[in-house]
């Protein structure tokens, strides 16, 4: 990797794992940042002559018609166009990894469960080969709906860049740390934070510290944003300050190198001569972003009863119909129980909207037991479920004092669509084949005495 200066209060990394870069803060920003001085163009977008000898190059979010305080773009000046490519495409496997719709006729994906952590491999994998779908929903091709994979990955990509034309993807990592080498800037990730890269963006993922295990929500729809707060007011929940994107980072350098590009469902790599991540400035609200969930404020009830889950939001990927998200990704972090006279834990319930949560790490309080650090669960639409019989008789006989749920972060990927299981998730991922046991010992309670609780 090329080095050189950068605006004061910057640092610059020296090679891939040596010391990282900075980022800007803020939600949805118009940013600019150069490598350069001098590189980003003033007061024009598209000079006849880019300095350096860059080349102006616009990546668009949205349709160019898009209302004003939708539209996205970015602005690149690179060292080569990305049209550049030296040979045609070539439609590669990656068996793993599945888009929707993706509906095995022999698998039922009707049903409650839950997977123990799926166990790393003896093979080399990187972020390409490492992906396992576990659910799909709504249709790619038409850019609604969802998939939800785990990530194990052990090798970094040498000379391979990856970018999605069908979404973009949300990182949750539960082990391990990663470096996502994109096109505007390096992110460094580990656990307890996350990270979004839009669709269309160029990256190359190396590893820091293995082996890596963690969770992709990849979303086919609108772009995740931050959640309205109501009369929540401007505060707490997550604050835009807290995110973090890169400022602009490049690399100057000639070697035989591979793009892979998924589209449509369909994976196809294509060689060039260089590494694609060359932009030496740009400016624009199209851009990766990172986040500590630790910041996270989380808002709950201080009387009685407690809202539904999603209080908690942390982002939201719209749909067609006002309320009812295409995604909401909600996070339970620590955070005290106050409330009197109420039983405190999720109730049990039936949605309208599908649920896939994964444990971070610590004890989740609906479910002491079997769900477990680097674990998933499906509830999918419309199937009840709750709390299990030691959460149920614990929070029901507890003394309602002040209590401080510690050392828990778990989180869920909700959808409006159906989650359908992959092969994968429904044959070879560690399937928790007696969880629907969990409510089997919950005891009839009524006696037919009127104000009895």
């Amino acid at each position: 990797m090329t080095t050189h200066s950068l605006p004061k209060g910057m640092i610059r990394a020296v090679s891939s794992a040596g010391p990282h870069q900075g980022y800007m803060p803020g939600f949805g920003n118009d940013f600019e940042t150069e490598a350069l001085p001098g590189a980003l163009p003033q007061g024009q977008n598209s000079p006849q002559k880019v300095n350096y000898g860059l080349y102006g190059e616009q990546m668009s979010g949205t349709a160019f018609t898009a209302p004003s305080h939708q539209n996205e773009r970015t602005w690149c000046y690179r060292i080569r166009p990305s049209v550049k490519h030296t040979h045609r495409f070539e439609k590669i496997d990656l068996p793993y990894w599945k888009s929707a719709p993706h509906v095995l006729h022999d698998v039922i994906s009707l049903g409650q469960y839950r997977w123990d952590p799926i166990p790393h491999s003896s093979d080399p994998l990187t972020w390409l080969t490492g992906m396992r779908t576990m659910t799909t929903a709504g249709d790619v091709n038409t850019q609604v709906g969802m998939a939800a994979h785990v990530y194990l990955v052990t090798d970094s990509m040498t000379d391979a860049y990856f970018y999605s034309a069908d979404s973009e993807m949300l990182v949750v990592p539960q082990q391990g740390r990663l470096r996502f080498c994109t096109e505007l800037g390096v992110i460094d990730l580990e656990p307890q934070e996350i990270a979004v890269l839009p669709r269309g963006l160029v990256y190359r993922v190396e590893v820091l510290e293995g082996p890596a295990r963690g969770f992709v929500c990849e979303n086919y729809g609108q772009k995740f944003q931050l959640p309205g707060r109501g009369p929540i007011g401007a505060n707490c929940m997550a604050n835009p300050r807290d995110f973090k994107t890169p400022v602009a980072a490049f690399e100057d350098r000639d070697a035989p190198s591979t793009v892979t590009i998924k589209w449509c469902g369909q994976f196809h790599v294509t060689k060039i001569g260089h590494s694609p991540l060359d932009v030496v400035a740009w400016h624009g609200n199209y851009a990766p972003v990172k986040y500590d969930l630790k910041t996270y404020c989380p808002v709950g009830a201080v009387l009685f009863d407690h809202p539904d889950p999603s209080i908690f939001t942390v982002l939201t990927a719209p749909s067609g119909v006002e309320g009812t998200a295409n995604i909401d990704f909600v996070l339970f972090r620590d955070r005290w129980m106050v409330a009197e006279d109420t039983f405190r834990p999720p109730w049990y319930h039936k949605n309208i909207m599908s649920e896939l949560m994964g444990n971070i790490y610590g004890v989740y309080d609906a479910k002491p037991k079997g769900f477990v650090p680097g674990g998933m669960s499906l509830h999918n639409m419309m199937l009840p479920h709750g709390p299990d019989k030691n959460a149920f008789e614990g929070a029901s006989n507890a003394a309602l004092k002040a209590e401080k749920l510690s050392e828990t972060m778990s989180f869920m990927f909700e959808t409006r669509f159906p989650q359908h299981l992959t092969e994968f998730a429904a044959r070879q991922a560690p399937l928790q084949d007696d969880y629907i046991d969990c409510w089997a010992d919950l005891e009839k309670k009524f006696d037919g005495t009127a104000g009895k609780k």
